[in-house]
């Protein structure tokens, strides 16, 4: 048995879990928060049978693309002196950071 681990977009989350869902996985969800944006992420637990990996991974790459979305530029630090003026910049979004990891054993309760 293998444990993938999933941090997507949220945006993209209610998809790709609707989509497991719907193949018959069973997906823990965890509201996470990243580092770089300080957006709302989503980390997703899929205990999969090792034949099973491809297939879940595959759903989950199909429903969280990559993006380009437009933010302000974050303020800096209160040390710095001056007039701070706020920026669009375009960042990339979505995609999804995976970890297969294997299971040595597994348990309902």
């Amino acid at each position: 048995m293998k444990l993938i681990i999933a941090i997507v977009n949220d945006e993209d989350s209610i998809d790709v879990i609707d989509l497991l869902t719907e193949q018959g996985y069973r997906v823990t969800k965890l509201a996470t928060t990243g580092g770089f944006l300080k957006s709302g992420n989503t980390t997703l637990m899929i205990g999969v049978e090792k034949d099973k990996v491809k297939e879940a991974l595959e759903i989950v790459e199909e429903t969280c693309k990559t993006r380009k979305q437009v933010v302000t530029n974050p303020s800096p630090f209160s040390t710095t002196s001056g007039v701070y003026v706020p920026y669009p910049v375009d960042v990339e979004v979505g995609g999804a950071t995976i970890f297969v990891l294997d299971v040595d054993q597994f348990f309902k309760i």
